[in-house]
């Protein structure tokens, strides 16, 4: 068995850099050009680095080199390892203002909702953190934490991530989420006691963009209806603008309760709440973290969510 003070002895971060560059150009001679170094040279470091970790970590073809399965896992882990450098350098560069700089990744309508708060109480502490806010789509925002280039999401997520993902984050559950479908104030179904999913589908409507987790959970609420699918007059990533356009009577749309008590388009009735049934699905909101040793800025970050 390989020890890990063999691999720390052995190897470097510019090994971990090459691992990166055959992983993406998928030939040594590319790689070698992107490094500025001869195919000689790099054929004998991967050599090397293989026989440090003790196993083969591509397989090599006449079309090229494929990370074999262990291969995968080292080449996951040297992203991480690269990323936590960069970010290193960072905070270093910034110590004598910031006690820390933490990266959150959060879908847009939780960024301009929920997150305001919690950044409050990370930027208001003594010392300071600095804090980085990306805004995204669900699926984007888990990429980027398993490539180590956050060290955290406040989200929701798809039920089936527990059972695919299981070994690779882990989940705290934070509040739940309703969403509310809604119309202009004039619109007829807004009078109505009970609109049902079928009568909704002959409606225009105004969704989130397509892959989204709200896009999923308004098709999802058509299928279990038996109804198909209408397809967006207008698509929007941002649940703000969704309510701006559907106050405007452009179409329905479907946003979550936390924007509409932020959002003042509904204490101005600029917007009305549709009574469909059956109600669409409440979504889980929690902390995604990668699993592995404790991350002190996940430590901050749960100080701030009172976790």
């Amino acid at each position: 068995m390989i020890e890990p003070d063999h691999l720390v002895a052995k190897l470097r971060f510019r090994h971990l850099r090459l691992l990166k560059e055959v992983q993406a150009t998928g030939s040594l001679r590319a790689a070698g050009q992107s490094l500025n170094l001869t195919q000689p040279a790099i054929s004998k470091a991967l050599t090397e680095i293989e026989g440090a970790f003790g196993f083969p970590l591509f397989v090599r073809t006449a079309r090229g080199l494929t990370p074999t399965e262990q291969g995968s896992v080292v080449l996951r882990g040297a992203t991480l390892l690269l990323e936590e450098l960069h970010h290193l350098r960072s905070e270093a560069v910034a110590v004598d203002r910031f006690m820390a700089q933490v990266r959150i990744g959060a879908p847009p309508f939780l960024a301009q909702t929920y997150m305001p708060g919690v950044v409050e109480r990370l930027v208001k502490q003594g010392p300071p953190v600095r804090v980085q806010l990306l805004e995204d789509r669900v699926p984007a925002l888990i990429d980027t934490l398993a490539r180590g280039e956050l060290d955290a999401l406040v989200t929701t997520f798809p039920v089936q991530m527990l059972e695919s993902d299981a070994d690779a984050f882990e989940y705290i559950k934070l509040f739940e989420v309703q969403f509310a479908v809604v119309a202009s104030p004039d619109h007829p179904l807004a009078r109505k006691r009970r609109v049902e999913w079928a009568r909704l589908s002959q409606e225009p409507w105004v969704m989130p963009v397509e892959g989204s987790m709200g896009r999923k959970l308004i098709e999802d609420c058509f299928t279990h209806a038996g109804v198909t699918v209408p397809v967006p007059v207008i698509e929007s990533t941002s649940p703000t603008t969704s309510v701006q356009f559907v106050g405007a009577g452009l179409g329905i749309g479907i946003v979550p309760d936390v924007a509409l008590l932020h959002h003042s388009a509904l204490r101005s009735g600029s917007v009305k709440q549709i009574s469909v049934v059956p109600e669409p699905p409440a979504s889980v909101v929690a902390l995604i973290v990668r699993k592995g040793p404790a991350n002190p800025r996940v430590a901050l970050l749960k100080e701030a969510l009172a976790l």
